[in-house]
């Protein structure tokens, strides 16, 4: 079976959001929706979003899924804005409980926050097979870039999150706490052992100054063209993504993102002047 799947893609993040649906009218998915945030005014805004709900109206889609690969560090989630506008549940992969045991350290959260993904609708199992409509599903466990990654197959595509870039980017940074880049080397083969017309759907793209944004792949392409996979064996990978991450600044919206993305996209609670607080804990990443 091979969905429809329209992309939106975030220029100020590289930021990938897709939606994914069997017809005009069908049951449809979200892939990674994007909430805007100025880091210098600490501003959100909902175009991105507003885009993403948009198209859903013109195709008359009922959304049943608002998938999350991972709690991003490089945007805001939009996912409770979509879910109160078009309906569906949030999910993510069930190993957010350990993303969420190191960033409540980090960011000295409150107390009554719990560490067992409870802000989300529903935690994925490695394998779990589920309905989009009429379209089947099932969450793929892709640990590496955090340990909590999850790509999600649905018909012919496979939505991989941060694992794959476009193989002239390469792969994912495994520096943030949790990242492992053994792990990650393993989740790759785990995606390239998938048939070879297999479509991938990447997270991020950052492209060069050679060619626009580009967001599909097939397994066949990323097994002979990733230069940052093809013919390594797993040390060499090792080394070169370890190698590699240590040059990387971190990015830009780590500290807002972390700490929104962790509790399903939501905020703090408003503090007694009514404003909502984010923390930036200091010489912590």
């Amino acid at each position: 079976m091979q969905p429809i799947v329209q992309p939106f893609f975030d220029i100020n993040t590289g930021t990938m959001t897709y939606v994914i649906y069997e017809a005009p009218g069908s049951a449809a998915a979200i892939v990674d929706p994007v909430l805007d945030y100025d880091p210098n005014a600490a501003r959100t805004s909902t175009k991105s979003a507003d885009a993403v709900i948009a198209f859903v109206r013109e195709q008359r889609l009922r959304i049943e899924w608002i998938l999350e690969t991972h709690a991003h560090a490089d945007h805001l989630s939009a996912a409770p804005y979509l879910k109160r506008t078009l309906g569906g549940k949030i999910g993510i992969g069930e190993s957010i409980r350990a993303v969420q045991g190191v960033f409540k350290k980090i960011f000295d959260l409150e107390p009554e926050f719990r560490l067992d993904g409870s802000q989300f609708d529903h935690l994925f199992a490695d394998g779990e097979r589920f309905m989009i409509g009429g379209l089947e599903a099932g969450a793929l466990f892709v640990p590496g870039h955090t340990p909590a990654d999850m790509a999600y197959r649905i018909g012919d595509a496979v939505f991989v999150g941060d694992t794959l870039f476009m193989p002239d980017l390469g792969t994912a940074r495994c520096d943030f706490p949790g990242g492992d880049a053994r792990a990650m080397y393993r989740s790759i083969q785990r995606l390239l052992a998938l048939d070879p017309g297999t479509r991938l759907f990447v997270c991020h793209d950052y492209p060069p100054e050679t060619r626009g944004p580009q967001w599909q792949s097939t397994v066949r392409e990323q097994r002979e063209k990733n230069i940052h996979v093809g013919g390594k064996s797993e040390d060499e990978f090792v080394a070169m993504r370890e190698a590699r991450d240590a040059t990387l600044g971190m990015p830009t919206l780590i500290l807002p993102a972390i700490q929104v993305n962790i509790r399903a996209g939501q905020f703090p609670d408003a503090a007694g002047n009514g404003t909502t607080y984010l923390k930036i804990p200091l010489n912590a990443l």
